[in-house]
C-alpha cells in the first residue's frame, strides 16, 4: 500500500498523532479511537495492522499487552519527498498569511470608522445630551 493510501484515513492518521506522543496499549488506542470515531475494536485493530504491514508502527508485546509505537522513517521519507513540492507552496501560503492579515487589519479599520460614526463629533453618544459652553470650563469667557 502506498504512503498516502495509509495516511489517506483519518482513522490512521489520528492513531499516529496519538503515538507521535509515546508509545501506547493497543487497548488505550482502542478506547480513543473507538470513542472519537465511534468504530468497533475489530475495525480500530485493523487500522493498526495496517499501520504496522506498512512500516508507520512497530508493535512490541509485553505479558499480555501490546505496546504500539511509530516507526520515523516511513515518514521521513515521506517528507523528503514532499520537500520537492514545499518551494511551490511556500510563497502562496505566505501570500494567504499577507492576505489575511490584510483582511483583519481592514476589518478593525472599518470597526473603528462604525464606531466614531455612532458617536458624535464630540465623542458622545448620538442620544446623548451635548455639552454647552458653559460646562467648558476653558471655553467660558473671563468677565
Amino acid at each position: 500500500m502506498h504512503a498516502f493510501d495509509v495516511l489517506g484515513d483519518p482513522v490512521r492518521r489520528r492513531i499516529l498523532e496519538l503515538l507521535a506522543d509515546s508509545e501506547m496499549t493497543s487497548g488505550a488506542v482502542c478506547k480513543v479511537i473507538q470513542r472519537e470515531f465511534e468504530i468497533s475494536q475489530p475495525a480500530v485493530s485493523q487500522h493498526l495492522k495496517v499501520l504496522r504491514d506498512n512500516g508507520f508502527a512497530t508493535v512490541r508485546p509485553e505479558g499480555t499487552r501490546r505496546f504500539y509505537a511509530v516507526r520515523h522513517d516511513p515518514l521521513r521519507d515521506l517528507d523528503a519527498w514532499l520537500d520537492r513540492f514545499r518551494s511551490f507552496w511556500t510563497p502562496r501560503l505566505d501570500a494567504l498569511a499577507t492576505e489575511l492579515a490584510r483582511g483583519k487589519r481592514e476589518r478593525r479599520m472599518r470597526q473603528a470608522a462604525e464606531a466614531g460614526e455612532s458617536h458624535g463629533a464630540d465623542g458622545a453618544e448620538p442620544d446623548s445630551p451635548r455639552r454647552s459652553e458653559e460646562e467648558h470650563p476653558d471655553t467660558r469667557s473671563s468677565s
